[in-house]
């Protein structure tokens, strides 16, 4: 049985974090649903880097996009899944996978190897759900942008920043798409989508705890929703007394899951 604590949880298997170094990579590539199943379909992690764009350009995994786009896409998705070989594995094998599922899924990877994108959904988002005209639109967003990171990027680039934070959040399913003002939304989370990644989080080091974390805050699933959704998953024990949390596992470990869910 595990207690859902920082001290706990980040004992555990440490190699494994979530991202903490500010990039840029978000500018060229938001969300990126269907070229990350292509992703997971057709890369071998034993082949190193450097030698994947020519094969992912003659195999068509993209599609018709060049090989300059290529090489670009290979190099975000090292940072966004390569970090996390179980769970890349697992997405590998994981045909099944429903569209709401993935949408979920490649919005917690982006969470975890963004941080701003993870700043962005995981605590502005929900504060602006909390107001009584929660709408939502680029001024907005390049107002957030320009106060948390202030002076360090051009107004050009803050303006991109904006844009593709509105594009990630609204293929994330986070916000309503195009127009604005954007209404806040809230996407659906399977408990497929919810089991896999309570088992990655559970060997990664991250701010918070699996109770009260930016990933499930982003996607609404917080206090008493979450309590209800963690009750009733398959595969897990779950139980609160007061500000005390335990876990008991039926699966050791995110392979051990898979194999026994999907």
């Amino acid at each position: 049985m595990q207690a859902s604590t920082v001290a706990e949880k980040t004992s555990s298997v440490p190699q494994l974090a979530e991202a903490t170094e500010v990039h840029t990579r978000l500018l060229r590539l938001a969300l990126g649903v269907e070229e990350s199943r292509a992703y997971w379909e057709h890369v071998d992690p034993t082949v190193p880097p450097e030698k994947r764009a020519l094969l992912a350009f003659e195999q068509r995994w993209f599609g018709a996009k060049s090989l300059e786009r290529v090489r670009f896409l290979l190099g975000n998705f090292v940072h966004r899944y390569d970090p996390f070989l179980e769970a890349l594995a697992v997405l590998r094998r994981w045909s099944t996978m429903d569209a709401a599922t993935r949408q979920v899924i490649c919005h917690f990877h982006l969470q975890l190897s963004d941080p701003l994108y993870r700043r962005y959904s995981g605590q502005f988002l929900p504060e602006r759900r909390s107001l009584r005209d929660p709408k939502l639109d680029r001024d907005i967003t390049l107002r957030w942008v320009k106060n948390e990171f202030p002076g360090r990027w051009s107004d050009s680039t803050c303006v991109q920043f904006a844009s593709k934070l509105l594009s990630a959040a609204s293929e994330a399913g986070l916000i309503s798409p195009k127009r604005d003002p954007r209404s806040l939304l809230l996407p659906k989370v399977t408990d497929h989508a919810l089991g896999y990644f309570l088992h990655l989080l559970r060997s990664t080091r991250f701010a918070g705890t699996l109770t009260d974390n930016p990933y499930f805050s982003s996607v609404g699933l917080t206090d008493s929703c979450l309590d209800q959704r963690l009750r009733a998953l398959p595969g897990l024990v779950y139980r609160r007394m007061g500000q005390l949390t335990e876990f008991d596992w039926e699966a050791p470990n995110l392979t051990a899951w898979a194999k026994a869910t999907l």
